[in-house]
């Protein structure tokens, strides 16, 4: 999530390869949303964000980040990112921020799953069969990762089995964090691009891995109810309500271990099978 400053709003990431057909769309997310936050007035914490991926991003080149600033009011301040790469525009987000205030409290109540404790890593059950997986794609997700992920019903990239349209799934940081609330509200919206769109195959028994299927995101929201912390661990919870014209859509909700709904999101992306 770093980013080097090249200008006044203007910021240099760079990509990381995971082995997909482009940039992976939570690590745009996430470093938009650390470019928007060096821009706001101290104390004014994000509470939403949405953004359009207008071009696939080449993971072999850096991205820069123009920030402009569209309001700061008594209350809100309100952000414009615009992401390019070799010269195009490839992805916008528009960011809320708000100073702390107090208000009224309710929440949706947290699903019961087993905890953490008594499930297995992600990168384990991917490891137990990669065979078929492109190389890069199976050291990205079967080797050792930043955050350890652990599915309550595991999905495998190489299954087509049909099943309902949920997952969820248990996650925390492997290894220490900054201690500043913006680091952690930036690395999940990084987080919440995994294991989101694809949760809209599942009824069709399509894998993302599928050569005959394009998927893609195309826009993307998220809400931040409460501080986040990464150093614990957060359950997300996903389903995809409705899949038409070529398009389906998910949405998350990510709960602390004792029940706080801290972000909520959701997402539309392209899912298109090639036709001969």
């Amino acid at each position: 999530m770093d980013l080097e400053q090249i200008g006044d709003g203007v910021f240099r990431g760079q990509s990381q390869d995971m082995g997909l057909p482009q940039v992976f769309g939570g690590q745009v997310m996430g470093q938009a949303l650390h470019a928007a936050l060096r821009t706001v007035p101290d104390r004014r914490g994000l509470h939403s964000y949405h953004c359009y991926f207008l071009r696939p991003g080449d993971s072999g080149s850096p991205i820069v980040y123009r920030v402009v600033s569209l309001r700061d009011g008594k209350s809100f301040s309100t952000r414009q990112v615009i992401a390019e790469q070799s010269g195009q525009e490839i992805f916008y987000l528009t960011g809320s921020f708000q100073r702390p205030e107090n208000g009224v409290l309710h929440q949706d109540t947290m699903p019961q799953v087993p905890e953490p404790e008594a499930l297995i890593g992600e990168p384990d059950l991917i490891a137990r069969r990669t065979e078929g997986m492109p190389p890069l794609l199976r050291r990205t997700l079967a080797g050792e990762q930043a955050f350890d992920m652990r599915p309550v019903n595991f999905h495998h990239p190489l299954d087509n089995a049909t099943d309902d349209p949920l997952r969820y799934i248990w996650l925390k940081a492997n290894g220490p964090l900054p201690d500043d609330d913006d680091s952690h509200l930036c690395l999940l919206g990084y987080l919440a691009d995994f294991n989101f769109l694809p949760t809209a195959l599942q009824p069709h028994g399509i894998s993302f891995l599928d050569p005959n299927l394009i998927i893609a995101s195309i826009d993307h929201a998220m809400w931040f109810h409460r501080p986040v912390r990464l150093d614990d661990w957060l359950l997300y919870a996903i389903d995809s309500p409705c899949a038409s014209g070529g398009r389906g859509y998910v949405r998350g909700r990510f709960f602390t271990r004792t029940g706080l709904l801290v972000a909520s999101t959701a997402q539309e992306g392209l899912i298109r099978m090639k036709t001969r």
